[in-house]
């Protein structure tokens, strides 16, 4: 059976990690398509890292090594709980974490993060290092606010709108390992770079199904956009969703393609340009193969790790002769 490891990202006296960890693993022993088991640093007293050659040779010289290698291969896959300490991942979790590496690899990973403001930069940067190891990270991430979720900074009370959350985290964890296609690509490849393309095959999937709904669910409340026709900017999700309302009024079928879209990923914010072409059937029949246009995108992170475009523009070539659009040219 799938074996998923729930584990206790600190070590320090007074932490508030193994509480949450056992929420976590108590809600997970309810389910019956997979095993869970609580892996907990201060069990692994590892020292700063004292490997003599690299995680990624395999070869390793202390017993010490050997035991938490073990530990962590038996597992496919992990939800990791981790605080937040000034702004980043406690030190002894990054430390138990780069003394492996194959044994990361091709493995899904979750993340519960706790803190003054849920833990959030901790469980971001947790996502960038387990994505250069190969994992595939999935969400929806649990973020625990020490201020809401603990009484007097102390005990462990959650809201109960956690529990749905870490249901459906749970969830994917389960899924991507049980399948064998837990890594989203080669080892390195940027999981929130996944993540960008990941949502704009949504709202290509949107476009085609003519979903206002969905397409919401994938802007901004206050995006801007600077389409191709007037005004200069639409602002608001609802001008924006007016918009597509009209191209899928005129339109009896319509798509959106993509090319060469290249993202650019920060840690709140991310960028794409590409080019883009409307593509679509009249209601007469006749095939409309549209104009490539130029497309830009910026994406705002949200609070459950999550994307959102907060602003796209597009745009053709201008010819300066006569000022007029060039609409003829393909990428």
């Amino acid at each position: 059976m799938t074996r998923i490891g729930i584990l206790v990202g600190s070590t320090r006296p007074g932490r508030r990690g193994e509480q949450v960890a056992r929420w976590v693993h108590e809600r997970a022993a309810r389910r019956g398509d997979a095993e869970f088991e609580l892996i907990d640093l201060l069990d692994h007293p590892l020292p700063h890292l004292d490997e003599p050659l690299p995680a990624l040779t395999g070869r390793y010289a202390h017993p010490h090594t050997r035991a938490w290698a073990e530990t962590v291969a038996r597992c496919d896959g992990f939800v990791m709980v981790t605080p937040e300490y000034n702004a980043s991942v406690p030190g002894v979790l990054k430390n138990a974490i780069d003394y492996l590496y194959a044994e990361w690899t091709d493995k899904a990973v979750g993340f519960v993060s706790y803190g003054a403001h849920g833990g959030t930069r901790a469980a971001r940067q947790l996502r960038t290092l387990c994505g250069r190891l190969g994992m595939a990270t999935v969400g929806p991430r649990v973020a625990l606010s020490l201020h809401t979720d603990f009484e007097e900074l102390a005990t462990f009370r959650p809201d109960a709108r956690h529990a749905e959350v870490l249901d459906a985290l749970l969830d994917r964890v389960v899924a991507r390992s049980a399948d064998g296609t837990a890594a989203p690509g080669p080892a390195g490849q940027d999981p929130d770079e996944a993540a960008i393309r990941g949502h704009l095959d949504r709202l290509v999937d949107a476009i085609r199904a003519k979903d206002l709904d969905a397409l919401r669910r994938l802007y901004a409340p206050d995006v801007v956009s600077f389409d191709i026709d007037p005004p200069l900017q639409h602002v608001g999700v609802d001008a924006k969703l007016k918009n597509w309302a009209r191209v899928f009024a005129f339109f009896a079928e319509v798509t959106y393609e993509v090319r060469d879209l290249v993202p650019t990923v920060g840690d709140d914010l991310a960028f794409a340009h590409g080019f883009g072409r409307l593509v679509g059937t009249l209601p007469d029949g006749t095939a409309a193969g549209g104009m490539w246009v130029r497309l830009t995108l910026c994406l705002r992170r949200t609070d459950d790790d999550t994307w959102l475009i907060t602003h796209d523009q597009v745009s053709v070539p201008l010819d300066i002769r006569d000022g007029t659009g060039v609409v003829d040219i393909e990428p």
